[in-house]
């Protein structure tokens, strides 16, 4: 007889482990299926330094680098997980993230049921696919990153979470935070979306509205952690990329898109980046498949799309530099791209160059477009950062940076639910426009490093 599932959450007879819900997602799982499952749990070793490469204890919560505040990657021991873990493991494990498990920290997960999200073939260009990211629990693909630091926060006995976030990491972690009975503490900007205030409110988080941008709002947490108070009640910053573990969510994306199709990768993903943690995320999720043995070293065209209002990628990759300015006055209606300064920019503008890729920026009108043309023409309800891939893929294509024949996945990050406040004033503003689609603008490849045409930046 199959175990069957009590009112508190554990099958009779089970074995005590922390991930039989997660990992089966099917309460008749069979044991052999099991004991396969016992074999191959995480074998995460140590963190790891993306700067000097020191690595670091994961017994306990970890920031960032005390020697260069360098982002910290959780590395496992692939050899010994590899015995294991294959494809082939996958077939009858949950579709959400945590089917991944054993090259995720080891711990009981706080989950709503992120991941796996639909792969859905463009009808308009049939070769693109869209991830529709949208689908994720609280709309949007921050539940996958933060999912995995609300787990490991619960692991560690943390109490109070804070963040900064532009709106949707917010209500994600609002959302984990309940789900774990944790505190949650939110810092947005004033002018975030309403349905990112609402939903923090209704999840029991403490919300503090900052007139500013998302960098002003992670200067009030680092004022919180000088407190003295910080320590002693139990309080963490789970900002983007001061921990390791939302990167070690947002991975999951790479790991579907190679699943979902057929273990293959496509030639490019288009990335709408404002923090672009699952943009460092896929980029590790390629290198562990790899060293794996599920994928050789073929690697898409890394592509990074921003707003013009707000574009500090871009800006460093025209000038070819290894790290980004703070930019000025960051202004679109796509808050989760106005993002000054990415605290991982290094890391980004280096699998840019690796990938041989590119950032580009697209205006606040041709998003807008874009929002219209996906939900007119795919059936998709696209946030505005989403909509960003496809006017940059747009832009790639008339550029003939990709051709007709190559495999693209476009990466809508959250639902268009969200935005009906800022859609709807922006729709009545320029309702004259609305019905008129905005062609992309002709661009020319640079020759130079320094070259900037129509916002694709060089070199190729």
């Amino acid at each position: 007889m199959p175990p069957v599932r009590p009112e508190n959450g554990t099958p009779k007879g089970a074995p005590q482990t922390d991930h039989w819900q997660l990992t089966t997602g099917n309460w008749q799982l069979l044991p052999a299926l099991l004991l396969n499952f016992l074999r191959r749990m995480s074998r995460l070793t140590h963190l790891e330094c993306t700067r000097c490469g020191q690595h670091f204890p994961a017994d306990r919560p970890q920031t960032v680098c005390p020697k260069d505040a360098g982002i910290l990657y959780v590395r496992y021991d692939l050899a010994a997980i590899k015995k294991s873990f294959s494809p082939v493991s996958l077939l009858p494990l949950a579709p959400t993230m945590w089917r991944y498990d054993a090259v995720l920290p080891d711990a009981r997960p706080v989950s709503l049921g992120e991941g796996f999200t639909p792969m859905l073939r463009s009808r308009e260009y049939p070769n693109v696919f869209i991830k529709d990211e949208g689908l994720n629990p609280t709309g949007s693909f921050k539940a996958r990153g933060l999912s995995a630091a609300v787990t490991m926060a619960r692991h560690f006995n943390l109490k109070k979470l804070a963040i900064p976030s532009a709106g949707n990491a917010a209500g994600a972690l609002a959302a984990y935070a309940a789900a774990a009975g944790l505190e949650a503490h939110i810092f947005m900007p004033k002018d975030v979306p309403a349905a990112n205030r609402i939903e923090c409110d209704y999840y029991g988080a403490r919300v503090t509205l900052v007139d500013g941008l998302i960098s002003d709002c992670a200067q009030k947490v680092a004022a919180l952690k000088k407190e003295a108070s910080w320590k002693k009640d139990g309080w963490f910053d789970v900002s983007t990329t001061k921990e390791p573990y939302r990167v070690e969510g947002k991975k999951t994306m790479g790991y579907e898109v190679a699943e979902q199709l057929g273990w293959r990768l496509p030639q490019g993903i288009i990335y709408p980046t404002g923090g672009g943690v699952g943009l460092l995320g896929m980029w590790k999720a390629f290198d562990e498949m790899e060293q794996l043995g599920w994928i050789g070293s073929e690697r898409p065209h890394m592509i990074a799309a921003q707003a013009v209002g707000c574009a500090p990628i871009v800006k460093a990759w025209d000038d070819g530099k290894s790290t980004s300015e703070m930019w000025p006055n960051a202004s679109t209606l796509a808050a989760g791209l106005r993002v000054p300064k990415p605290y991982g920019d290094y890391l980004i503008l280096d699998i840019l160059k690796k990938s041989g890729g590119a950032a580009l920026a697209v205006s606040d009108a041709e998003i807008l477009d874009a929002v219209r043309r996906w939900a007119q023409v795919e059936g998709i309800f696209a946030a505005p950062e989403g909509a960003a891939s496809l006017a940059a893929y747009r832009k790639l294509r008339a550029s003939n940076f990709f051709s007709a024949d190559d495999t693209v996945v476009l990466f809508n990050t959250g639902s268009g639910l969200k935005y009906l406040d800022v859609l709807a004033t922006t729709h009545a503003s320029q309702a004259p426009a609305a019905k008129a689609q905005i062609e992309p603008s002709p661009v020319q490849f640079p020759k130079s490093a320094t070259s900037h045409i129509g916002g694709i930046i060089g070199p190729y």
